[in-house]
Protein backbone atom coordinates (compact mmCIF):
# COMPACT_ATOMS: atom_id res chain seq x y z
CA UNK A 1 0.00 0.00 0.00
CA UNK A 2 1.42 3.41 -0.95
CA UNK A 3 1.15 6.70 0.90
CA UNK A 4 -1.32 7.82 -1.76
CA UNK A 5 -3.52 4.82 -0.89
CA UNK A 6 -3.58 5.81 2.77
CA UNK A 7 -4.13 9.55 2.29
CA UNK A 8 -6.52 11.37 -0.07
CA UNK A 9 -4.36 12.67 -2.96
CA UNK A 10 -6.91 14.84 -4.72
CA UNK A 11 -5.92 18.23 -3.30
CA UNK A 12 -2.23 17.45 -3.52
CA UNK A 13 -2.42 16.29 -7.12
CA UNK A 14 -4.30 19.41 -8.21
CA UNK A 15 -1.89 21.71 -6.38
CA UNK A 16 1.16 19.93 -7.79
CA UNK A 17 -0.18 20.10 -11.33
CA UNK A 18 -1.03 23.79 -10.94
CA UNK A 19 2.56 24.46 -9.87
CA UNK A 20 3.93 22.68 -12.90
CA UNK A 21 5.28 19.70 -10.95
CA UNK A 22 5.49 16.37 -12.77
CA UNK A 23 3.04 13.98 -11.12
CA UNK A 24 3.26 11.28 -13.78
CA UNK A 25 4.70 8.72 -11.36
CA UNK A 26 2.46 9.79 -8.51
CA UNK A 27 5.50 10.40 -6.29
CA UNK A 28 4.95 14.13 -5.95
CA UNK A 29 1.28 13.57 -5.19
CA UNK A 30 2.23 11.05 -2.49
CA UNK A 31 4.73 13.40 -0.91
CA UNK A 32 2.45 16.43 -0.94
CA UNK A 33 -0.52 14.41 0.30
CA UNK A 34 1.51 13.06 3.20
CA UNK A 35 2.47 16.58 4.27
CA UNK A 36 -0.65 18.54 3.37
CA UNK A 37 -2.38 18.58 6.74
CA UNK A 38 0.24 17.51 9.29
CA UNK A 39 2.39 19.51 11.69
CA UNK A 40 5.81 19.85 10.08
CA UNK A 41 9.43 20.28 10.96
CA UNK A 42 11.44 21.21 7.88
CA UNK A 43 15.18 20.75 7.35
CA UNK A 44 16.68 22.68 4.43
CA UNK A 45 20.03 22.48 2.69
CA UNK A 46 21.97 24.16 -0.10
CA UNK A 47 19.70 22.75 -2.81
CA UNK A 48 16.97 25.12 -1.68
CA UNK A 49 19.09 28.16 -2.61
CA UNK A 50 20.22 27.10 -6.07
CA UNK A 51 17.26 28.95 -7.60
CA UNK A 52 18.66 32.09 -5.96
CA UNK A 53 21.91 31.65 -7.87
CA UNK A 54 23.89 30.10 -5.00
CA UNK A 55 25.47 26.77 -6.02
CA UNK A 56 25.07 23.68 -3.87
CA UNK A 57 27.74 21.38 -2.46
CA UNK A 58 26.89 17.94 -3.74
CA UNK A 59 24.13 18.23 -6.34
CA UNK A 60 24.45 16.75 -9.81
CA UNK A 61 27.46 18.30 -11.54
CA UNK A 62 28.81 20.01 -8.43
CA UNK A 63 32.64 19.94 -8.33
CA UNK A 64 34.41 18.30 -5.42
CA UNK A 65 35.69 20.83 -2.90
CA UNK A 66 37.29 20.91 0.53
CA UNK A 67 36.15 23.88 2.66
CA UNK A 68 38.57 25.26 5.22
CA UNK A 69 38.31 23.56 8.60
CA UNK A 70 38.21 25.37 11.91
CA UNK A 71 41.59 23.90 12.84
CA UNK A 72 43.12 25.28 9.65
CA UNK A 73 41.52 28.70 10.17
CA UNK A 74 42.97 29.13 13.66
CA UNK A 75 46.38 27.79 12.60
CA UNK A 76 47.68 31.29 11.84
CA UNK A 77 47.58 34.51 9.78
CA UNK A 78 48.25 32.87 6.40
CA UNK A 79 45.16 30.64 6.65
CA UNK A 80 43.06 33.59 7.84
CA UNK A 81 44.34 35.72 4.98
CA UNK A 82 43.42 32.99 2.50
CA UNK A 83 39.98 32.57 4.02
CA UNK A 84 39.06 36.26 4.18
CA UNK A 85 40.36 37.06 0.69
CA UNK A 86 38.16 34.36 -0.79
CA UNK A 87 35.21 35.09 1.48
CA UNK A 88 35.38 38.82 0.76
CA UNK A 89 34.82 38.15 -2.93
CA UNK A 90 32.11 35.58 -2.30
CA UNK A 91 30.19 37.74 0.18
CA UNK A 92 30.20 40.64 -2.25
CA UNK A 93 28.07 38.49 -4.54
CA UNK A 94 26.14 36.31 -2.09
CA UNK A 95 24.67 39.33 -0.29
CA UNK A 96 22.92 40.29 -3.53
CA UNK A 97 21.12 36.91 -3.80
CA UNK A 98 17.35 37.12 -3.43
CA UNK A 99 15.00 34.61 -1.77
CA UNK A 100 13.28 32.32 -4.27
CA UNK A 101 9.82 30.77 -4.47
CA UNK A 102 10.86 27.94 -2.14
CA UNK A 103 11.93 30.34 0.62
CA UNK A 104 8.70 32.29 0.25
CA UNK A 105 6.56 29.13 0.29
CA UNK A 106 8.22 27.92 3.49
CA UNK A 107 7.65 31.29 5.15
CA UNK A 108 3.94 30.95 4.36
CA UNK A 109 3.84 27.31 5.48
CA UNK A 110 5.45 28.40 8.77
CA UNK A 111 6.38 24.93 10.08
CA UNK A 112 6.61 24.12 13.77
CA UNK A 113 10.35 24.61 13.29
CA UNK A 114 12.47 25.30 10.24
CA UNK A 115 16.02 23.99 10.64
CA UNK A 116 18.36 25.30 7.96
CA UNK A 117 21.88 24.12 7.26
CA UNK A 118 22.33 27.15 5.01
CA UNK A 119 24.29 30.21 6.10
CA UNK A 120 23.00 32.54 3.37
CA UNK A 121 20.29 34.22 5.50
CA UNK A 122 17.59 33.90 2.84
CA UNK A 123 15.05 32.29 5.19
CA UNK A 124 15.52 35.25 7.52
CA UNK A 125 15.01 37.68 4.64
CA UNK A 126 11.45 36.45 4.03
CA UNK A 127 10.56 36.49 7.73
CA UNK A 128 10.34 32.76 8.36
CA UNK A 129 9.10 32.23 11.94
CA UNK A 130 10.49 29.60 14.33
CA UNK A 131 13.83 29.30 12.57
CA UNK A 132 17.09 27.69 13.68
CA UNK A 133 20.13 28.57 11.56
CA UNK A 134 21.98 25.40 12.51
CA UNK A 135 25.36 26.54 11.19
CA UNK A 136 24.97 30.27 11.85
CA UNK A 137 24.85 33.09 9.31
CA UNK A 138 27.59 34.31 7.01
CA UNK A 139 26.24 37.85 7.57
CA UNK A 140 27.54 37.83 11.16
CA UNK A 141 31.16 38.06 12.35
CA UNK A 142 32.55 37.05 15.75
CA UNK A 143 35.86 37.95 17.39
CA UNK A 144 37.67 34.88 18.69
CA UNK A 145 39.24 37.06 21.39
CA UNK A 146 36.50 39.09 23.04
CA UNK A 147 33.57 37.22 21.40
CA UNK A 148 31.99 40.48 20.24
CA UNK A 149 29.58 39.90 17.35
CA UNK A 150 29.22 42.45 14.54
CA UNK A 151 27.61 42.66 11.12
CA UNK A 152 29.37 41.51 7.99
CA UNK A 153 28.50 44.66 6.05
CA UNK A 154 30.80 46.78 8.21
CA UNK A 155 33.68 44.30 7.86
CA UNK A 156 33.12 44.09 4.11
CA UNK A 157 33.63 47.86 3.89
CA UNK A 158 36.80 47.64 5.99
CA UNK A 159 38.20 44.83 3.82
CA UNK A 160 37.43 46.78 0.65
CA UNK A 161 39.17 49.88 2.00
CA UNK A 162 42.23 47.87 3.07
CA UNK A 163 42.49 46.09 -0.29
CA UNK A 164 41.71 48.59 -3.08
CA UNK A 165 41.23 47.05 -6.51
CA UNK A 166 41.16 43.46 -5.20
CA UNK A 167 37.54 42.82 -6.14
CA UNK A 168 37.99 44.25 -9.62
CA UNK A 169 41.08 42.08 -10.28
CA UNK A 170 39.15 38.91 -9.48
CA UNK A 171 35.76 39.67 -10.98
CA UNK A 172 35.43 36.32 -12.78
CA UNK A 173 35.94 33.87 -9.90
CA UNK A 174 33.22 31.32 -9.09
CA UNK A 175 31.24 31.64 -5.86
CA UNK A 176 30.88 28.58 -3.61
CA UNK A 177 27.82 27.65 -1.47
CA UNK A 178 29.33 28.82 1.82
CA UNK A 179 30.18 32.28 0.51
CA UNK A 180 33.80 31.94 -0.56
CA UNK A 181 35.33 31.52 -4.03
CA UNK A 182 37.90 29.40 -5.83
CA UNK A 183 41.02 31.57 -5.66
CA UNK A 184 44.67 30.76 -4.98
CA UNK A 185 46.13 34.28 -5.39
CA UNK A 186 45.55 35.67 -1.90
CA UNK A 187 49.07 36.91 -1.09
CA UNK A 188 49.13 40.47 0.19
CA UNK A 189 45.46 40.56 1.20
CA UNK A 190 45.12 42.70 4.33
CA UNK A 191 42.88 41.34 7.11
CA UNK A 192 41.94 43.84 9.83
CA UNK A 193 41.43 42.69 13.40
CA UNK A 194 38.58 43.26 15.82
CA UNK A 195 37.91 46.96 16.37
CA UNK A 196 37.39 46.35 20.08
CA UNK A 197 40.38 44.19 21.01
CA UNK A 198 42.40 43.57 17.84
CA UNK A 199 41.58 39.86 17.95
CA UNK A 200 41.04 37.43 15.07
CA UNK A 201 37.72 37.81 13.27
CA UNK A 202 35.79 34.77 12.04
CA UNK A 203 32.42 34.50 10.33
CA UNK A 204 29.88 33.43 12.95
CA UNK A 205 29.27 30.10 11.23
CA UNK A 206 30.11 26.53 12.18
CA UNK A 207 33.19 25.40 10.26
CA UNK A 208 34.00 21.78 9.57
CA UNK A 209 35.73 20.60 12.73
CA UNK A 210 33.51 22.71 14.99
CA UNK A 211 30.44 21.55 16.86
CA UNK A 212 27.00 23.05 16.44
CA UNK A 213 26.08 24.72 19.76
CA UNK A 214 24.33 22.15 21.94
CA UNK A 215 21.31 24.40 22.65
CA UNK A 216 20.53 24.61 18.92
CA UNK A 217 20.72 20.85 18.50
CA UNK A 218 18.51 20.19 21.52
CA UNK A 219 15.87 22.63 20.29
CA UNK A 220 15.77 20.80 16.96
CA UNK A 221 15.62 17.34 18.56
CA UNK A 222 12.77 18.46 20.80
CA UNK A 223 10.77 19.78 17.84
CA UNK A 224 11.26 16.51 15.93
CA UNK A 225 10.24 14.43 18.95
CA UNK A 226 7.04 16.45 19.47
CA UNK A 227 5.95 15.42 15.98
CA UNK A 228 5.44 11.85 17.19
CA UNK A 229 2.55 12.77 19.51
CA UNK A 230 1.13 15.29 17.02
CA UNK A 231 1.04 12.94 14.03
CA UNK A 232 3.49 15.20 12.25
CA UNK A 233 6.20 14.69 9.65
CA UNK A 234 9.75 15.76 8.93
CA UNK A 235 10.52 17.23 5.50
CA UNK A 236 14.15 17.42 4.36
CA UNK A 237 14.41 19.69 1.32
CA UNK A 238 17.52 20.33 -0.76
CA UNK A 239 20.00 18.50 1.47
CA UNK A 240 22.17 15.54 0.53
CA UNK A 241 22.26 14.67 4.26
CA UNK A 242 25.89 13.67 3.77
CA UNK A 243 27.04 15.11 7.08
CA UNK A 244 25.65 14.04 10.44
CA UNK A 245 24.72 17.64 11.23
CA UNK A 246 21.47 17.20 9.30
CA UNK A 247 21.13 13.41 9.05
CA UNK A 248 20.79 13.06 12.82
CA UNK A 249 17.36 14.72 12.72
CA UNK A 250 16.15 12.27 10.07
CA UNK A 251 17.43 9.41 12.21
CA UNK A 252 15.75 10.81 15.31
CA UNK A 253 12.45 11.15 13.43
CA UNK A 254 12.59 7.53 12.29
CA UNK A 255 13.37 6.31 15.83
CA UNK A 256 10.33 8.25 17.06
CA UNK A 257 8.06 6.78 14.39
CA UNK A 258 7.71 10.09 12.54
CA UNK A 259 7.15 10.03 8.77
CA UNK A 260 10.05 11.45 6.72
CA UNK A 261 9.82 13.00 3.26
CA UNK A 262 13.05 13.83 1.40
CA UNK A 263 12.96 16.15 -1.61
CA UNK A 264 16.28 16.53 -3.39
CA UNK A 265 17.84 16.36 -6.84
CA UNK A 266 20.14 13.36 -6.49
CA UNK A 267 20.64 10.64 -3.92
CA UNK A 268 20.92 11.45 -0.22
CA UNK A 269 22.37 9.56 2.71
CA UNK A 270 18.90 9.50 4.26
CA UNK A 271 17.10 7.86 1.34
CA UNK A 272 16.87 4.39 2.97
CA UNK A 273 15.09 6.01 5.95
CA UNK A 274 12.53 8.00 3.97
CA UNK A 275 8.81 7.30 3.93
CA UNK A 276 8.80 9.08 0.55
CA UNK A 277 11.86 10.19 -1.45
CA UNK A 278 11.20 12.60 -4.30
CA UNK A 279 13.64 13.70 -7.00
CA UNK A 280 12.39 17.24 -7.64
CA UNK A 281 13.29 20.89 -7.42
CA UNK A 282 12.62 22.50 -4.06
CA UNK A 283 10.90 25.63 -5.37
CA UNK A 284 8.35 23.68 -7.39
CA UNK A 285 7.64 21.16 -4.69
CA UNK A 286 7.33 23.67 -1.86
CA UNK A 287 5.00 25.86 -3.92
CA UNK A 288 2.80 22.80 -4.50
CA UNK A 289 2.90 21.93 -0.82
CA UNK A 290 1.97 25.48 0.17
CA UNK A 291 -1.06 25.36 -2.11
CA UNK A 292 -2.12 21.96 -0.77
CA UNK A 293 -1.90 23.14 2.83
CA UNK A 294 -3.95 26.24 2.04
CA UNK A 295 -6.61 24.02 0.48
CA UNK A 296 -6.52 21.64 3.44
CA UNK A 297 -7.10 24.49 5.88
CA UNK A 298 -9.96 25.80 3.78
CA UNK A 299 -11.73 22.43 3.52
Amino acid sequence: MTVADRLPPTTATVAAAAAGVDTSTGTTAEAVALLADRPLVVLTGAGLSTDSGIPDYRGPGSPARTPMTYQEFVSGPLAQQRYWARSHLGWGRMRRAEPNAGHRALARIAPELLITQNVDGLHERVGTPRLVALHGRIADVVCLGCRRTTGRTALHARLAAANPGFTERHAEVTVNPDGDVDLEDTAGFVVPGCESCGGVLKPDVVFFGENVPAARVERCYAAVERLADAGGALLAAGSSLTVMSGLRFVRRAVRCGVAVVIVNRGATRGDPLATVKLEAGCSEFLTALDSARLDARAS
